[in-house]
């Protein structure tokens, strides 16, 4: 349900950080912070020429920091837009959005640096204590800029294969501690007024029922959401963007294609949607973690 544009080019940036740690000691947690910082610029080539890598730093530091991102949604979602069309366009292939030949738009290198920069900040921060900003942004400079490692291969295979390790060690702890806690709100939350479950497991409340038809699970819905993590985090919402989303229910989450049939057109309903029924173990990186349940606030505006 995100932005596919945006998100296209925030896994470019995301896929070599998922799932590692960092060694507490301090010279492993330099070493690795370098190697960090070297697998994402690797993965910065083509956004690159767009990036303010000072800009990119501040709001990686902020983002660590726990500060909010300097840009809001609405904005998020057009430079992200814009970015994707310029890589697209750097690389040869049609434009997406743009009737062929046209030329991509262009874009601030430093909100391009803040977007980029708080969403990698954001991947990190379950690590953030283990983190050196000065060594992964070494990393990320060296490789960006063309400059020689400081570190030789064996050095680098041996740091990367460490962090995968404890790494995997760290998913399966806190999946199992998300999938607990996911439980345990399920069952409190089963027994209040006004909440029904559904055999799979989904929970709902109805804020206004509706009067039309319902959708099948083959067609597409024109919606507006607003969906939390359970501490009232928010990760996505047509709200903010200002305008309602379409998508096929084929395309979503186990439990909104569930859930979704449930509800007449003109109804408002609140989803409680166990991880396994979500994003799962792999959760949805940097925004849902993995086995989150969550919580989506969803009007039906229409069937397509």
């Amino acid at each position: 349900m995100f932005n596919q544009m945006r998100a296209a080019v925030l896994a470019l940036l995301l896929a070599p950080v998922a799932g590692m740690a960092i060694a507490a000691d301090d010279a492993d947690r330099d070493t690795s912070s370098y190697v960090v910082g070297m697998d994402m610029a690797a993965q910065l080539a083509q956004v690159a020429p767009d990036l303010d890598l000072a800009a990119f730093e501040a709001a990686v530091a902020d983002a660590l920091a726990g500060k909010p991102p300097a840009l809001d949604q609405a904005q998020t979602q057009r430079l992200g837009q814009a970015l994707a069309q310029r890589i697209a366009a750097r690389s040869g292939r049609p434009v997406p959005g743009l009737p062929p030949g046209s030329e991509a738009p262009e874009v601030d290198r430093v909100q391009v640096g803040r977007m980029i920069g708080a969403d990698v900040g954001r991947s990190l921060l379950a690590m953030r204590e283990e983190i050196a900003l000065a060594p992964l942004m070494r990393g990320v400079r060296d490789r960006v800029e063309g400059r020689a490692p400081t570190l030789d291969e064996a050095q680098v295979a041996q740091a990367r294969q460490a962090m995968i390790a404890r790494g995997q060690a760290r998913a399966t702890r806190v999946a199992d501690d998300n999938r607990q806690a996911g439980m345990d709100f399920m069952a409190a939350n089963r027994g209040k007024p006004g909440v029904f479950a559904t055999a799979s497991g989904i929970q709902y409340s109805v804020e206004k029922q509706g009067q039309g038809p319902r959708p099948r699970a083959s067609d597409r819905v024109r919606v507006h959401y607003r969906g939390t993590l359970l501490d009232g985090t928010e990760f996505d919402s047509s709200y903010s963007r200002g305008e309602p989303s379409v998508f096929g229910l084929d395309q979503v989450i186990a439990g909104w294609t569930e859930g979704m049939q449930l509800m007449p057109i003109g109804g408002k309903y609140r989803f409680w949607i166990p991880g396994e029924l979500a994003y799962g173990v792999r959760g949805s990186p940097p925004n849902i973690p993995p086995n989150a349940t969550l919580v989506f606030d969803v009007e039906l505006i229409d069937i397509l």
